[in-house]
């Protein structure tokens, strides 16, 4: 049976668009209470809040710039003020990089794409963990790449945050499962957006073409709402990477 999230309060950062907004109101659909994070865009922010709103949940539109170590803190008590203590996390916010050669990675781009990808999504699973483990149910899901597994395209920066990702949840996951806390991640490769468009070169993607938010959007909801799974990382890559 389906995990019930009615009356849950959920945040979702990098919810603006793509998988981030997808996932926003699937969690309001399923009946969660849902603060919206966003970045650089507050107009699509709180396009994406008035629709989870239609589904009769409350929302937040909250702007952070978690690059900021201070800022995570800040963000969950934010939501908290304003929707509660928070039931689900979705660390979806990140950075993109591209680079040609591994020198060109400046120690600026290292820097900045470590602090978002990767100490971003952990300090705000550092701050709402303990909270979870205390009222006995919470679910994690970190946003990671398929290229923590194969390097991907980006650059080796962008690689290795991702796969810090995986070694965050692998620790901590054992760790919390006997509290009611799920921590597992899901791994896209290239998912259309407003940077991305659909008909993007796919020739390396064995389905032939790109992903859409909404498949990645279904299976993190099937990993949110089952409570048996758990320290895992889910591809939703084309096949990819099979593994």
């Amino acid at each position: 049976m389906a995990t019930d999230l009615r009356g849950r309060t959920a945040l979702v950062t990098g919810a603006s668009g793509g998988i981030g907004s997808d996932v926003a109101l699937r969690l309001a659909a399923a009946g969660c209470d849902v603060a919206v994070h966003w970045s650089g865009d507050e107009e699509a922010a709180r396009a994406v809040a008035d629709r989870a709103a239609t589904h009769g949940v409350r929302t937040a539109v909250l702007q952070a710039d978690l690059r900021d170590p201070a800022a995570a803190a800040g963000l969950i008590e934010r939501v908290g003020a304003g929707l509660g203590p928070i039931d689900v996390l979705v660390a979806n916010a990140g950075i993109n990089t591209p680079v040609q050669d591994v020198a060109d990675v400046t120690p600026e781009q290292w820097d900045e794409t470590i602090a978002l990808n990767l100490t971003a999504p952990f300090l705000l699973t550092q701050a709402v963990v303990p909270g979870m483990v205390e009222r006995g149910f919470g679910r994690v899901l970190l946003v990671s790449s398929v290229a923590a597994f194969t390097g991907g395209l980006v650059g080796p920066h962008y690689a290795a945050s991702k796969a810090g990702l995986h070694g965050v949840l692998f620790w901590l996951a054992k760790r919390v499962a006997g509290s009611g806390v799920t921590v597992n991640a899901v791994a896209p490769a290239v998912v259309a957006s407003g940077m991305v468009p659909e008909d993007s070169d796919a020739s390396a993607i064995p389905v032939g073409r790109i992903g859409r938010p909404e498949e990645v959007g279904e299976l993190a909801m099937a990993m949110l709402t089952n409570a048996y799974v758990t320290g895992k990382v889910f591809t939703a890559d084309g096949g990819m990477f099979p593994h």
